[in-house]
C-alpha cells in the first residue's frame, strides 16, 4: 500500500517571523491528529532550510519533514550558487524536488538534467520529488500523454529500478498557479498512464511509486482529488503558505 504524501512547496516565499509562524501553526494542528500512514513534509527556499530544520525539530518531528525545492547535479566543485545534495542531507531535509516546471522553464532545465539531479538525492539517502506535466498548448493539441511519457522515459533509462524509491509529481503547467485544476477523472487518467508506462519497464517498480498531484490543489478539491486510486497525495504550491489551508488539505 502506497502511503498518501502531502508536501508543501512555498517555492520563493517566506521570511524568519513568516516561516517560525507557519511551522508552529502547522506542527501543532497536527499535534491535534492527522490521518495514520500518511507523510507530510514543506520544501522551504534554501536560505530558510537551517531555521525550519530546527523549527521542526523543536515542535514535531514526528509528523513533518523537511524538504529543498531544487538541488545541483553535481557532489562538490566549482559550481558557484549551486547546492550539493550532501549539503541538504546534513541540514535534515528527507525530500527534494527536481525538475518542477518553472525550473524547466526559466532554467531551462532538460529530462536529462531532471534525471542526474534526481541521482544525487537518491545517492544521499533523500527522496527525490520528480515533476512532470504538460503545457496548455500541448494539452490542447492533444499530445499530453505523449510528452508527460517523453519525461517518464528520460527517468526510467538513467534511474531504472531506483525509481521505486522516488516520487513523481503529475503538475499540469496550466493548472499552476492559475486558480484552474484538472478535473479528479482528468488527474486520475494521467496518473493511470504513467503507473501503466512504469509497469512497461517493471511492474513492481510501478506498484511502488507514489505519484502525486500537483496544480491549484486547495481544501474544496482535495478530498476528491486524493480519493482517485493511482493519486498518492500532493505537491501543494500557493495553498501551502496558508497553514489552515495546508493542514485541511493533509486531512482530506
Amino acid at each position: 500500500m502506497r502511503p498518501l504524501t502531502v508536501i508543501a512547496n512555498w517555492k520563493m516565499n517566506g521570511s524568519l517571523a513568516s516561516n517560525a509562524s507557519w511551522v508552529k501553526s502547522v506542527c501543532r494542528g497536527m499535534e491535534q491528529g492527522m490521518p495514520a500512514g500518511r507523510k507530510y513534509a514543506v520544501c522551504v527556499p534554501s536560505p530558510y532550510l537551517a531555521q525550519c530544520g530546527q523549527l521542526i525539530e523543536d515542535y514535531s518531528p514526528a509528523f513533518l519533514s523537511l524538504g529543498a525545492q531544487d538541488v545541483s547535479m553535481y557532489a562538490a566543485g566549482a559550481y558557484t550558487g549551486e547546492v550539493a545534495a550532501a549539503m541538504l542531507k546534513e541540514l535534515g531535509c528527507s525530500f527534494v524536488i527536481v525538475g518542477h516546471s518553472e525550473r524547466r522553464q526559466y532554467h531551462r532545465e532538460t529530462d536529462e538534467h531532471v534525471a542526474e539531479k534526481a541521482l544525487q538525492v537518491l545517492d544521499n539517502g533523500m527522496t527525490p520529488v520528480i515533476c512532470v506535466g504538460e503545457s496548455a498548448d500541448e494539452r490542447n493539441s492533444g499530445r499530453e500523454v505523449e510528452v508527460v511519457r517523453g519525461q517518464i522515459s528520460k527517468q526510467v533509462a538513467v534511474l531504472q529500478d531506483r525509481l521505486a524509491d522516488c516520487l513523481i509529481a503529475y503538475e499540469p503547467i496550466w493548472a499552476i498557479g492559475t486558480g484552474k485544476v484538472a478535473s479528479a477523472d482528468l488527474a486520475q487518467d494521467m496518473h493511470r498512464a504513467i503507473r501503466l508506462q512504469l509497469a512497461e519497464f517493471d511492474e513492481d517498480v510501478a506498484s511502488h511509486v507514489g505519484i502525486l498531484y500537483g496544480g491549484s490543489v486547495k481544501p474544496d478539491n482535495a478530498v476528491e482529488l486524493f480519493a482517485m486510486p493511482d493519486i498518492d497525495g500532493g505537491l501543494i504550491g500557493g495553498a501551502s503558505l496558508n497553514p489552515q489551508d495546508f493542514l485541511a488539505i493533509c486531512q482530506a
